[in-house]
C-alpha cells in the first residue's frame, strides 16, 4: 500500500521541459512535479506521492485526510503551530 499525502500548490513553473510547483503540506513545503495533474493550479490541493502530485482535490477532502493522519500519529514531525493550520475550522 502507497501513501499520498494532500497539500496545497503555492507556486508552479515549468523547469526542463516539466511543470513544477511548491506544495505547502500543513506549514511544510516541498517541491513536487505537477506534470501529472496539468489543470491544477495555484491555490488548488493535490495528493502527493514520493514527489509526484497524482490527482487533483477540493479543500474539505484535504482537511479530512490530514485528520485522519492526525488520528493515527502520521503527523509527528509537524509542529503544534503547524497542526493548528490544518484543524477545520
Amino acid at each position: 500500500m502507497c501513501l499520498g499525502i494532500p497539500g496545497e500548490i503555492i507556486a508552479a513553473r515549468d523547469e526542463n521541459g516539466l511543470r513544477v510547483g511548491s506544495v505547502r503540506f500543513a506549514g511544510i513545503t516541498r517541491q513536487v512535479c505537477l506534470q501529472y495533474v496539468p489543470e491544477a493550479a495555484v491555490g488548488d490541493f493535490v495528493v502527493v506521492h514520493v514527489g509526484f502530485a497524482i490527482s487533483k482535490i477540493d479543500r474539505e477532502e484535504a482537511e479530512r485526510s490530514y485528520r485522519i493522519l492526525e488520528d493515527l500519529g502520521q503527523t509527528s514531525e509537524l509542529t503544534d503551530d503547524q497542526r493548528a493550520r490544518i484543524k477545520p475550522s
